[in-house]
């Protein structure tokens, strides 16, 4: 335990730039530090690095903001660079003072032939070393680094001075981020060292990669969490498998709340190689927390997916279509997904007639489109006798003993086939449920006209 933990309060922070999206490996690393602060009773600070004044955009921080906010994840405190340049000034104009930086002038590397005034640290050429809470003991030769510049000018301050100021000035306790930033760490410790600051805890987490071990980019995907939650991913699944992305529990536990998370999550967790994002683990972690929605919930968050589609067939009504929930809900993993399937037709058969092949009628290929008549014409029989409000359970008993009495392939393909049109569906007995018996003694009394007919 770091002398931190044992004589301050833990103080986390993350300090996206609003330069661009917000990034699934950003997300996840605010998460760990939001955790981390959270289970040890402490503060997370959210920072926006806007110094970069031509890249960065309001609508940007507003994405970042709102992302997270969508996760669940709250701060205790927001700031942004831009408008803490003085405290900045005050340090570099300390730092000038006392020797630690120097000003100097340099031609410009944008403008050729223009002179600027750059700050630059005086380097003591030293090899740093500091704990990783992750990785152990790293060292760094600084020498390489030379007289490394901290300002373009004394009111234009760079990241690694500006990072360093704020980490001090809030009092934060821990630095989490991505592997990616250890070589900014020793830059970092010599600026603290000149200005006097107290260095935090390093954790450096393992980065986010594709499943082909490279870094996730946009070719492998989406890689920017608002696409995933227009594509139907809710906070809880998504929260879920962020945290497991480089950590692990110690333990075969999978699913989690944002509470469960809270109360276990430790940097002594996190593993040192690459997390691999695995879009069918998330899918799957979706489909497994859109189980704990009330069916009222289920609703609200499917059917606008659904609707545009669906409504739009001959004999839609709400009815079938709370009838067919169970049936959607059982099978998809996002919303997206459900509207691919009614994009695609898989649920036309709740809402209208199919056209029927009789060649895909025949149960095996040496059957004629005859021996099926005999069998449609015993269901449509069995089918009329339903009540409007039988249950899956009573219509499949009602139809089992005629099934295996006779077979069950001979029957229950045929029946399929008539009352959908397609060579897969959901079983006959749901489809006779969704549509109702009465729909469905049509559609088979239609099967055995159209059987009657080609004969």
């Amino acid at each position: 335990m770091s002398i931190f933990e044992k004589e301050k309060k833990v103080v986390t922070r993350m300090a996206p730039s609003p330069t661009g999206h917000l990034h699934i490996g950003t997300a996840r690393a605010t998460l760990f530090n939001y955790l981390y602060a959270q289970r040890n009773d402490g503060k997370f600070i959210l920072r926006s690095e806007d110094t970069d004044k031509e890249r960065s955009k309001k609508e940007y921080e507003e994405e970042i903001l709102n992302g997270l906010a969508s996760l669940g994840i709250t701060w205790d405190e927001f700031y942004r660079q831009s408008e803490r340049t003085e405290i900045y000034t005050g340090y570099l104009q300390k730092m000038i003072d006392k020797g630690k930086a120097y000003e100097s002038e340099e031609e410009s590397k944008n403008n050729p032939g223009e002179k600027v005034t750059v700050v630059r640290l005086k380097n003591p050429n030293k090899e740093i070393t500091f704990t990783d809470e992750i990785r152990g003991e790293i060292t760094f030769d600084t020498t390489e680094l030379g007289d490394f510049v901290i300002a373009r000018s004394i009111k234009d301050p760079l990241y690694h001075l500006t990072v360093v100021v704020d980490d001090h000035e809030m009092e934060v306790t821990h630095v989490i981020r991505g592997e990616d930033h250890i070589s900014n760490t020793p830059r970092q410790i010599l600026i603290q060292e000149a200005i006097g600051a107290d260095r935090p805890v390093y954790a450096h987490l393992p980065l986010v990669l594709a499943p082909d071990k490279s870094k996730l980019s946009k070719r492998h995907g989406a890689v920017m969490l608002n696409e995933y939650f227009e594509q139907g991913f809710i906070k809880e699944s998504l929260v879920n498998y962020l945290a497991l992305l480089g950590w692990n529990p110690g333990t075969d536990q999978e699913l989690f709340t944002m509470d469960e998370l809270i109360q276990l999550f430790d940097l002594s967790g996190v593993q040192k190689g690459g997390a691999v994002f695995d879009i069918e683990k998330l899918k799957w972690f979706n489909k497994e927390h859109l189980q704990n929605y009330s069916n009222e919930e289920y609703i609200q968050y499917i059917f606008d997916a659904v609707a545009p589609v669906i409504e739009k067939l001959p004999q839609y009504d709400n009815g079938r279509f709370m009838r067919l929930l169970p049936i959607i809900r059982e099978r998809v993993h996002s919303s997206s997904e459900a509207k691919t399937y009614a994009e695609e037709g898989e649920y036309d058969f709740a809402f209208k007639e199919s056209h029927l092949d009789l060649e895909i009628i025949k149960w095996k290929n040496d059957a004629t489109v005859k021996d099926a008549l005999p069998r449609l014409q015993k269901l449509a029989e069995i089918v009329s006798t339903l009540p409007d409000d039988v249950t899956t359970d009573e219509i499949k008993d009602s139809i089992w003993h005629f099934a295996e009495e006779t077979g069950k392939g001979e029957v229950l393909w045929p029946l399929r086939v008539a009352l959908t049109g397609q060579k897969q569906s959901p079983d006959p007995f749901s489809v006779i449920y969704v549509i109702g018996p009465g729909e469905a003694y049509k559609r088979l009394r239609k099967a055995c006209d159209t059987i009657i007919s080609a004969s």
